[in-house]
């Protein structure tokens, strides 16, 4: 073992460099045929290489947002925004964040949006179904942006609000966690106001088979009700094929419902094509109720999904989407 390690360093024979590598490794730790060792540990790793990507790419989001969220930063600091009117001064930096994440969702994902047509110029609460991550609300809120100069601020669950960082990109992007007022009043203000219904739940536990985990929601209509504006169905084709979770396995299941946190692991980030489309809006209408109200916008959100969505979802079918062209009645 030392003749061929002295040879190795001499270059007297002619050899690899991951065998001089091994003869090394072996004098230095005492293992002979190390050389196996390595051989059997390279095969897994290539064998594992993709179950590690599938679980790696969720972080490129992760690390978009911690970018949007240090641009922000610079940003206040370079225009020594002031506390008090923290929140009109972020047009300059909602522009770039609009056309940084525009630019991820072309490339990545080749993202469209139909029907922005649908969109009113006044007040309106937009209803989608929640896929594992909201990628494709991002993606929807920069175009909308950049098309139309109009924010889409989103109710978000309790747990954004404790996300380490993320206060600044919530206050400069409008995020709310409620109350019911609060949302009433932002719609009466002339926003547009965007809720899933099946929130986390249907994040994490919904499939391929895109079953809309709605139970008997009905505060959002109650919201549209109160603030008298129509609410405008939306669903984003194969966002369950960007990403998917593990939510199918039980333990994942009763951990978040004793704890009611997004613990189910992640996985996914293909870049898979994605469209978003924005149905014809629900009108407000004074002697409809909640329920009644609730019901049509689901029954709505369902119809997006069937006319849209080939189910069950197949993450190869929608990467060769990307190489289809969208049909004109679409």
């Amino acid at each position: 073992m030392t003749g061929g390690n002295e040879s190795c360093t001499a270059g007297l024979t002619s050899m690899s460099y991951l065998t001089c590598l091994t003869y090394i490794l072996e004098e230095w730790t005492g293992v002979e045929d190390i050389g196996e060792y390595l051989s059997y540990a390279f095969y897994i790793l290539w064998l594992l290489f993709p179950l590690v990507v599938v679980f790696v790419l969720p972080g490129v989001i992760v690390i978009f947002l911690y970018l949007s969220i240090l641009w922000l930063h610079i940003y206040k600091r370079k225009n020594e925004i002031k506390e008090a009117y923290f929140h009109d001064a972020w047009i300059g930096a909602t522009e770039v964040l609009a056309t940084l994440w525009d630019g991820h969702g072309r490339l990545w994902h080749g993202y469209e949006l139909h029907g922005i047509e649908n969109i009113p110029e006044g007040p309106g609460l937009v209803v989608f179904y929640h896929g594992a991550t909201p990628v494709d609300f991002i993606y929807f809120s920069a175009r909308l942006y950049i098309m139309k100069k109009r924010r889409c601020r989103v109710v978000a669950d309790h747990f954004v609000f404790r996300l380490p960082g993320f206060r600044i990109l919530i206050d400069a992007l409008g995020v709310l966690h409620g109350p019911k007022e609060a949302c009433v009043r932002t719609l009466q203000n002339g926003h547009l106001l965007a809720i899933a219904p099946g929130g986390v739940r249907e994040a994490l536990f919904s499939d391929e088979m895109y079953t809309m985990l709605w139970s008997d929601r009905k505060g959002f209509a109650q919201v549209a009700i109160d603030a008298k504006v129509p609410i405008i169905p939306m669903f984003t084709q194969n966002v369950r094929e960007g990403f998917r979770t593990l939510g199918g396995i039980k333990i994942f299941r009763s951990l978040y419902e004793r704890i009611r946190l997004p613990v189910v692991p992640l996985y996914g980030g293909f870049p898979v094509k994605l469209r978003t489309f924005i149905g014809e809006p629900i009108p407000y209408e004074p002697n409809m109720t909640a329920e009644e109200l609730a019901a049509k916008t689901k029954a709505a959100v369902q119809a997006l999904i069937e006319k849209h969505q080939k189910i069950p979802g197949n993450i190869f079918r929608a990467l060769m989407e990307r190489f289809q062209t969208q049909k004109k009645e679409d």
